[in-house]
C-alpha cells in the first residue's frame, strides 16, 4: 500500500492571519508527531498572504483518520475556525504519472 498524500488550502479572513498562521504551525508540530504522519508540511503563499497549504503524507486511510479524529486537530479547527474566509478546501490525491 502505498503512502495517502493530503493538500489543504485554508485562507484567513483579513485580519486574521495571525491567529490562524498561529493555530495551523502548532498543528503542524502536533501533528508531525503522530504515528501515521509521514510528514507535514505548512506554507503560506507568498503571493496571497493569509493563504496557507498544508502538504501531507500519511501511512495510511487509518492514519489520516485518526489525525481528523485527534484532539489537536479539533482544538486547532475550533481555534481558528470563525478565523477563516470559508471551510478549508482539501484534497486528497490520486497518483497519475
Amino acid at each position: 500500500m502505498s503512502d495517502l498524500h493530503v493538500v489543504a488550502t485554508i485562507v484567513a479572513k483579513a485580519g486574521s492571519e495571525d491567529e490562524v498562521r498561529s493555530a495551523l504551525s502548532s498543528l503542524a508540530a502536533a501533528s508531525r508527531e503522530e504515528a501515521g504522519c509521514v510528514s507535514y508540511d505548512l506554507f503560506e503563499s507568498a503571493g496571497a498572504p493569509g493563504t496557507f497549504v498544508t502538504v501531507e503524507i500519511w501511512a495510511d486511510q487509518q492514519a489520516l483518520q485518526a489525525h481528523v479524529t485527534s484532539p489537536h486537530f479539533t482544538a486547532a479547527a475550533g481555534s481558528f475556525g470563525a478565523h477563516l474566509a470559508g471551510a478549508p478546501q482539501i484534497h486528497t490525491l490520486t497518483p497519475v504519472a
